[in-house]
């Protein structure tokens, strides 16, 4: 059996609606079982025959993060050191999501799992502790490091963008900080073949969508894809800018371009072009 922490997240929600289509027997909690809380996760789980824990939870929010920091460290490095002492207990394999920010972004080319972390800001930070407390305590785990996470739930690059297209005749965009955006659904269904496949070869993981591209370029794509569907029908000049020009409490990489080499090869999965996925998302949308 399954525990997925998380499931009313943006990527909880597709990871557990995939779990019902595949009839996995899964139980499922939120924030009314705080992470933070380690004798109510233990309250929470107990007397279920887990196998799994799934930790979509997280405290996500980049900028504010600077202004609340025990709260992000709270979650996403106490809260999960509770999930992974719970693991350790009851010798369970364990999925934690990361992220692209525990990098530095001052790397050329793609980062490699083995390449050092150095986070610029309070999340990152936050979520490389969560994952060294997952090495220090869990034999059995799968780190998954994601990028540009974006899906129908929640509040996501996409999603924000399609609103300022709809309502602004500009809408400036940084250029010069680049990776790959993710579909949530892409990252549910590497997720859950994971579990399927159960091979024991464990440790960290990246997966986002295939090739690179700026938040620049990824909205003039969302921008032209929307046109094309009619989810956008006005005309809006998308125009660039730099890093300097945008302000935000918290410092981004500005190269977070991770290589999926390591996930293709041992799970035998191709990665969609992040361009298929985004046409397949707004396809969706349009069927609303």
């Amino acid at each position: 059996m399954i525990w997925l922490l998380g499931n009313r997240g943006q990527l909880g929600q597709d990871v557990e609606q995939l779990l019902v289509e595949k009839q996995e027997k899964f139980i499922s909690s939120d924030i009314e079982v705080d992470k933070r809380d380690k004798e109510r996760l233990k309250s929470f789980v107990n007397g279920k025959q887990v196998d799994w824990i799934v930790d979509c939870s997280a405290y996500t929010a980049v900028d504010r993060a600077e202004k609340e920091p025990d709260k992000a460290f709270g979650v996403n490095a106490h809260g999960t050191l509770n999930i992974a002492e719970i693991a350790c207990d009851k010798a369970l394999k364990l999925i934690y999501i990361s992220t692209d920010y525990i990098f530095n972004g001052e790397k050329e080319g793609a980062y490699s799992e083995d390449d050092t972390p150095g986070p610029l800001g309070v999340y990152g930070k936050s979520k490389l502790e969560g994952e060294i407390n997952i090495k220090n305590n869990v034999k059995e785990y799968y780190i998954i490091r994601t990028s540009w996470l974006y899906g129908h739930h929640g509040n996501n690059f996409v999603n924000t963008m399609l609103d300022l297209l709809n309502k602004k005749s500009e809408v400036k965009v940084v250029a010069d900080q680049w990776g790959s955006p993710t579909w949530t659904k892409d990252l549910a269904r590497v997720m859950v073949h994971i579990i399927e496949s159960d091979n024991g070869e464990y440790g960290v993981y990246h997966y986002s969508g295939e090739g690179k591209t700026s938040w620049f370029y990824f909205t003039q794509e969302i921008y032209a894809r929307a046109r094309t569907h009619g989810i956008v029908k006005r005309d809006v000049k998308i125009s660039p800018i730099t890093t300097e020009e945008y302000p935000a409490d918290a410092r981004r990489p500005r190269n977070s371009y991770l290589s999926k080499d390591k996930i293709k090869t041992s799970f035998k999965i191709e990665v969609p072009r992040w361009q298929d996925s985004l046409e397949e998302f707004l396809a969706e949308i349009k069927e609303e």
